[in-house]
């Protein structure tokens, strides 16, 4: 795994070098245009379109493991029929949030809102369909998964995130809670909405911590302190 993982950054280092020299294309293809050569300017374009195209599918962000996940979902959706939207807007390269603790969380959310999706029954011309977005802001990054599937009844609502409970024929029930716990071991939380062909599992992680652990003074000797301080005055 650590063999592979260092493969996949290797690869994403890669690409991003090569998104920066499409700088410097756009720059030949500009002065091209400027020197009355539009004939060359295509010819330029046409040969550098594909590996752009290529480099845009499978640079989604700046973690190389996640990249590789999304990839591979987007070939597991297509090969069930199903269609997975993508919004990033995100680097998602917290040292704080492990990339295989991103990937666990992810990977469960996909599988179950394809599943969901797959299962139920569609209108002629609609697709099964997953939407994946990946953000962030000045205080948390953000994730959701969104499924045309089935509403979850408002009892099941209450007990998605507990251990052993499926609404799945043949599952486990473990996937929702691993990914709880996983958040909530980050600090953050998830939560679901549901409704007919609408369902949407929405979360958070924030980008500082608070390590209590690593205080030098505690609390109360904060807080005796304070009196003592009180009283002097």
């Amino acid at each position: 795994l650590e063999e592979a993982y260092g493969e996949l950054e290797s690869l994403n280092r890669e690409m991003r070098a090569q998104r920066h020299d499409f700088m410097n294309h756009l720059q030949v293809v500009y002065s091209l245009i400027e020197m009355n050569e539009p004939g060359e300017a295509m010819a330029y374009m046409d040969k550098i379109y594909g590996d752009m195209q290529r480099v845009s599918r499978m640079l989604r962000t700046a973690c190389p493991a996640v990249n590789a996940l999304i990839q591979a979902k987007l070939v597991e959706a297509r090969e069930r029929g199903a269609e997975l939207k993508l919004s990033i807007a995100a680097k998602w390269d917290d040292e704080l949030m492990p990339a295989w603790e991103i990937c666990r969380v992810l990977a469960n959310l996909i599988d179950n809102a394809l599943d969901a999706a797959c299962a139920a029954e569609h209108p002629e011309g609609v697709l099964p369909t997953v939407e994946l977005v990946l953000g962030e802001d000045l205080r948390s990054w953000f994730f959701s998964v969104r499924n045309n599937g089935p509403a979850i009844s408002e009892k099941a609502r209450e007990r998605i995130f507990e251990p052993g409970f499926t609404t799945k024929a043949t599952g486990q029930g473990m996937g929702l809670y691993i990914v709880s716990q996983t958040v909530a071991g980050m600090g953050g939380r998830i939560t679901v909405e549901s409704h007919d062909g609408d369902t949407v599992f929405s979360g958070f992680v924030p980008r500082k911590r608070l390590q209590l652990s690593n205080s030098t003074e505690s609390y109360e000797q904060k807080s005796k302190n304070g009196d003592e301080n009180n009283d002097k005055c």
